[in-house]
């Protein structure tokens, strides 16, 4: 119900300002939905109704809307178990005015994870209507047609099953849909070996319908069906399909009809604000199936009456759907007649509705006394909280009678009376494990327990109860607090008798992060989740609570291994820069992480910054002089980058093979081809010698044998399961493949992509483009494209600051242009790789380029090449002529 707020009322001489407040509870919500879907079969019964009607208003949808973690799941699930089941409904709830056997309830789950389309939201509510027992034939054609056009060679029972609608509904609805189009063909008097084919069917049945012909009669009375069957069968015109369906259930016999209610949970999930796709397929449905009733839960209100949205959605405006324009009054309490709002706000706000509440909390002639500037800080903070809402808007009218109006800074602030109220029915063991967890960012009830020091879980299992604790059933670890009570319990002044010390704080933060690595070392899964995980939440503690790095060390090793670089540095909360170990290592990690998205610039000013600290230990320090040294040669800074690499080889630590590698790299950049093979012999798996081997073989032009290098060295990061040096090396063979075959290029790239699916490497990602390119070379119908996908190629480069990608995308250009034999764009590639590689690193693209077009050499470079020049001029000239007979062949 919404009343008036005494206390602010009483808290103001200001008679002028109104103060309103609102209050909702599940036993109103079942109120609502039992007074709404009377009043919905009421109407659908009189005679005046018409499921045809296409510009009626709509008044069938119900909305429950709140933030995450309220309850809006459970209180869908439990309204669909309640209208399925009499036995199972609440015993507060009170008894409905409608028979049971007239509700068809179905509940569909919009989240991600569930992965719902637009389909199957579709196939479930006619799959839930196969317990009417009957066809639904005009449905039932056009979906048939629509599932033979979209889905040719895949049985719809098969569907059903993988979906999990066998299992929730039967298979009845495959047969029904046949006995429709039996029963349609035999009333068309076609033969029985057309009859099951729909499109010769649908086509017949049009016509019959176009004609007016008796043998259709019972179809006819649905005006638009010739239409819908005519119209190409997408995605689009499926949307429209539930006309059909509404027809037919408006046709039912008596004794057979039913009215569907549809719960749509997780709504919030089908898309967001800016983009509509899938809400606006959704919406058509609801509004052109008015015979059902739609209960809508999710995160923030519907949208579908606000004027603004017109072109976005079908159907918009307060005319369209009197029930959800949106009011500071919710429905849990108020009657259901056409006028009222239909959207009950439950639990916490969202930020949407925090602003709304605030707006309309306190008015002075009808306009918001609290300004927009104050109601972003108030919404900020209170993580939708409702109390502290309540709170803000009592220090608002407490400022206010200081004689001041009442700035945004005023709102940074938090409240200790939450703190009490927060803990006031908690035992003193839940005290004492709730103020632990406010250290952690998620937590399950071992870890909370430790983290506590209790040799008990009782009180943490009891803690995750509490409305404040909210509960993700796909994390690895389940609880989390909620963000406002996280932060005051954390922050706030604490007036309570128990209230900790500093000491205790420090005490419980060194008890977590010991937890934390004990649950990553003796894991009998540890996995890349739980190592994210621990390294996320151990180095926050340790860098906020200064411990020492304990078992961070060897999880920053792990997780520099894989090469996949999930972002896990917490937010700086200080920018007091580098004072501790715990400091420079989250510093080192988020420029690891960060840099396959920031220029190679900012990684070295970064990297810098963390070794001149001095505060690592030396083996963490030599991995920040090693990616430091990487980053130098991606950069082109080859002096920078050989000094690195020689200090951490010097080291004789964990990175010195990868480092001996780094050497070799250099010398193959600087065109000494023998050094670098010969120091690849001495590499072995941990310099990675199969792949630095294939680096050293394909400038030469032997595509075969740097092809067979990368396959080894992918196949030995399978076995050592490490996942980024193997989509590397599959990355680089095809992009030497692509150089020798374009069909099986393809294959080898679409193994790329799915190898380099969810790790973060931006350098090899781009190689994969470039291979692309060099795939396409010499089609005559691509030099446009070609062109058009070089230059964002090149900005992209330009933009990360791998100065080596460009040179490969100049020599994939040059390639094409080799075999197209456009000798002037050939000297343009060749002149600017010769401008790009003055500092002598890469001076062989020149005489490669040379080699493809079978030009002279003006100035050879002083590379040293393995088997000599002419070999090398030899087999790339190869690979030019090759191609050309290739595309000869092919035309």
């Amino acid at each position: 119900m919404a009343g008036r707020d005494l206390r602010a009322l009483f808290s103001t001489n200001d008679r002028s300002v109104q103060a309103d407040e609102a209050f909702t509870n599940r036993a109103s919500q079942w109120e609502t939905v039992a007074a709404a879907l009377t009043e919905h079969i009421q109407r659908i019964s009189a005679p005046g109704f018409d499921a045809e009607d296409l510009e009626a208003p709509r008044n069938h949808v119900l909305v429950f809307h709140g933030v995450g973690g309220i309850g809006k799941t459970t209180l869908s699930r439990m309204l669909e178990a309640a209208l399925t089941d009499a036995g199972r409904r609440p015993s507060q709830w009170g008894e409905p005015g409608w028979p049971a056997d007239r509700i068809l309830p179905v509940r569909i789950d919009l989240a991600r994870s569930a992965g719902t389309d637009f389909e199957q939201i579709v196939l479930t509510i006619r799959a839930a209507l196969t317990r009417i027992g009957r066809p639904l034939p005009a449905f039932d054609l056009a979906l048939r047609r629509y599932w033979e056009a979209n889905h040719p060679g895949e049985p719809l029972e098969e569907y059903l099953r993988r979906g999990g609608l066998g299992s929730r509904f039967g298979q009845a609805m495959p047969q029904q849909m046949q006995s429709a189009l039996a029963d349609v063909a035999q009333a068309l008097m076609l033969p029985g070996t057309i009859g099951s084919a729909v499109g010769q069917v649908t086509g017949a049945l049009i016509g019959a319908l176009r004609e007016r012909r008796q043998t259709v009669r019972s179809l006819a009375g649905c005006a638009r069906l010739a239409d819908l069957l005519e119209a190409e069968p997408d995605l689009d015109a499926l949307s429209f399909y539930p006309h059909l369906l509404a027809w037919e259930l408006a046709r039912l016999p008596e004794g057979k009809r039913v009215v569907p209610v549809v719960l749509l949970d997780t709504f919030e999930d089908i898309g967001d604000r800016t983009r509509r796709d899938l809400e606006r397929l959704v919406q058509r449905t609801v509004w052109l199936l008015p015979n059902a009733f739609w209960v809508i839960t999710g995160r923030s209100r519907l949208q579908w009456a606000d004027p603004a949205l017109q072109g976005q959605l079908d159907y918009t405006g307060p005319a369209a759907w009197p029930g959800l324009v949106h009011t500071a009054v919710p429905a849990a309490r108020t009657s259901t007649g056409a006028g009222t709002t239909r959207q009950v706000l439950i639990g916490d706000f969202s930020p949407e509705d925090c602003d709304d509440y605030l707006a309309r909390r306190l008015t002075r002639d009808g306009q918001p006394l609290i300004s927009r500037p104050v109601r972003q800080v108030i919404t900020a903070r209170s993580h939708g909280l409702p109390l502290y809402l309540d709170l803000s808007v009592a220090r608002f009218l407490e400022l206010s009678r200081s004689g001041r109006t009442p700035q945004p800074g005023d709102f940074d602030h938090d409240f200790p009376a939450l703190v009490a109220r927060t803990l006031t029915d908690l035992t003193p063991d839940e005290r004492h494990v709730l103020r632990s967890v406010t250290l952690l960012d998620a937590f399950d009830v071992p870890l909370a327990t430790r983290a506590a020091g209790l040799a008990h879980e009782g009180p943490a299992l009891r803690l995750t109860e509490r409305p404040f604790v909210r509960e993700d059933s796909f994390g690895l670890w389940p609880f989390h607090l909620h963000g406002l009570i996280r932060s005051v319990v954390r922050n706030a002044d604490d007036t309570t008798d128990d209230r900790w010390s500093e000491r205790d704080w420090q005490q419980a933060a060194q008890r977590a992060f010991a937890t934390l690595g004990e649950q990553h070392h003796n894991s009998p899964r540890p996995g890349r989740l739980l190592l994210i995980a621990c390294l996320r939440q151990g180095l926050r503690l340790a860098r906020d609570h200064r411990l020492d790095l304990g078992w961070l060390t060897e999880a920053a090793w792990t997780y520099v291994s894989d090469s996949v670089w999930e972002p896990l540095a917490p937010p700086d909360t200080d920018n007091t820069g580098l004072n501790t170990a715990a400091d420079a290592l989250v510093e080192l990690l988020s420029a690891l992480a960060r840099r396959q998205h920031q220029h190679r610039s900012h990684t070295v000013a970064r990297l810098t910054t963390v070794i001149d600290s001095h505060l690592l230990p030396d083996d963490l320090q030599h991995m920040a002089l090693y990616y430091r040294a990487k980053a130098h040669r991606d950069l082109g800074d080859s002096p920078a980058s050989r000094a690195g690499m020689q200090a951490v080889a010097d080291g004789q630590g964990r990175l010195a093979p990868a480092a001996r590698r780094g050497l070799a790299h250099l010398a193959r950049m600087a065109g000494d081809f023998p050094t670098a093979l010969a120091t690849a012999h001495t590499l072995g798996w941990e310099g990675r010698h199969h792949r630095v081997q294939g680096d050293i073989w394909w400038p030469h032009g032997d595509m075969d044998r740097a092809a067979v290098a990368y396959a080894a060295a992918r196949d030995e990061a399978e076995h050592h399961g490490v996942t980024g040096e193997r989509g590397n090396s599959q990355a680089h063979r095809a992009f030497a493949l692509a150089f020798t075959d374009p069909a099986v290029a393809d294959s080898e790239l679409a193994l790329a992509e799915r190898l380099l699916a969810g790790v973060d490497l931006r350098a090899t990602t781009l190689i994969t483009y470039i291979a692309a390119l060099a795939r396409d070379a010499g089609r005559a119908d691509a030099d446009a494209d070609i062109d058009d996908r070089a230059q964002v190629l090149r900005a992209e480069i330009l933009t990360a600051g791998v100065t080596y990608t460009e040179l490969a995308l100049d020599l994939a250009l040059a390639f094409h242009h080799a075999v197209r034999n456009d000798q002037d764009q050939v000297a343009a590639t060749m002149a600017r790789l010769s401008e790009n590689t003055r500092g002598g690193d890469y001076a062989y693209y020149s005489d490669i380029v040379a080699f493809m077009a079978d030009l002279p050499l003006e100035e050879a470079s002083p590379t040293r090449w393995i088997d000599g020049a002419q070999h090398t001029r030899r087999r790339w000239r190869g690979l030019v002529t090759a191609r050309r007979d290739d595309l000869r062949t092919s035309l």
